[in-house]
């Protein structure tokens, strides 16, 4: 645990020091903590199956509690994407607590000795991080400051995508221990695969938003899901931000946008569970494997200021109206 806590601490302190000038007091949570989260890694099988036999895990989580704020708050999970944390994720946090909600980053990389999987996207299970967010849910529904029904998962990429999925119904079922999200943000998630039983949703509220320029994650087959859903009367949204690129939102990102070399992209895959538990390349008819033939590289990452700032506004307003909040 000694590594986790340094790594959250020093992303923690790094963001909170700003280009120039002294720290704003309105940057600052009331409390931080620095949370101990017991999950799984498992492979997609497993994870799809609810095969609870997987590898124990430690992870961390960092816990921020806004300033000014009493009672029991209700609270947003943060899930980074496969370039681990970073300010950007901070910089979600701090808007929230402003709003008068808690946090919690969850770290899913550093406790099983990861970095980063952009490059080697086989180093964890494509929908591990779904049981990572419940065990998260988990230990916010028994603290003491925290409103159990009141907890949101936004997620990055490879985190949006555990956001999206954490949706469902088989899902929560399955990691849930009796406990489930009240909304549900993915920001660019993939749509890629399509699932058993992946319109039935537990009832939570789903905002996808996603760049439209995105050539690591993009979102036409975003676009056949949420129609789909729809369809089967899910309180489901896709908002698209035309000339936005992959990681639009993170203010640190590149402008113009920069190459992701070597970063692996499934954006040409077609992929289909069946039968449970087994995710299929419907090219070849065979176990998927980022080796196929359909895995592209080198996608673009950037920051879209327009976008990212119809974002933050649409977020919050969501989360205003799905928590009562003043």
């Amino acid at each position: 645990m000694k590594r986790i806590v340094i790594t959250a601490c020093t992303a923690a302190l790094a963001w909170t020091q700003p280009v120039s000038g002294e720290p704003s007091l309105s940057d600052v949570a009331a409390r931080t903590e620095l949370r101990a989260i017991h999950s799984l890694t498992l492979t997609d099988r497993q994870s799809l199956t609810g095969d609870k036999s997987g590898k124990p895990a430690t992870i961390a989580g960092e816990l921020r509690l806004p300033r000014g704020a009493t009672g029991r708050l209700p609270a947003v999970v943060l899930l980074h994407g496969s370039g681990g944390v970073n300010g950007g994720h901070e910089f979600w946090a701090k808007h929230f607590n402003a709003m008068g909600m808690a946090t919690l980053i969850i770290d899913s990389f550093s406790g099983r000795g990861l970095v980063s999987t952009s490059t080697n996207q086989g180093l964890l299970g494509r929908y591990n991080m779904i049981v990572d967010a419940y065990r998260g849910l988990d230990m916010l529904a028994a603290h003491p400051r925290i409103d159990g029904s009141r907890v949101a998962v936004m997620g990055f990429s490879r985190g949006g995508q555990s956001a999206l999925y954490s949706s469902l119904k088989r899902f929560q079922q399955n990691w849930g221990q009796g406990n489930r999200f009240a909304a549900h943000i993915p920001l660019y998630a993939s749509c890629s695969a399509t699932l058993i039983g992946d319109t039935e949703l537990t009832g939570a509220p789903v905002r996808q938003h996603h760049g439209a320029a995105d050539d690591y994650v993009t979102v036409a087959p975003c676009r056949e899901y949420f129609k789909r859903l729809r369809a089967a009367g899910n309180d489901v949204e896709l908002i698209e931000y035309p000339g936005a690129p992959h990681s639009y939102d993170n203010p640190l990102g590149a402008r113009p946008p920069r190459l992701s070399k070597g970063s692996e992209s499934t954006r040409d895959c077609t992929l289909r569970e069946e039968p449970m538990g087994v995710i299929v390349n419907t090219a070849t008819g065979k176990p998927f494997t980022y080796k196929d033939d359909c895995i592209r590289r080198d996608p673009h990452l950037g920051y879209h200021e327009a976008s990212a700032n119809a974002t933050r506004a649409a977020v919050k307003a969501f989360l205003r109206t799905t928590f009562r909040l003043e």
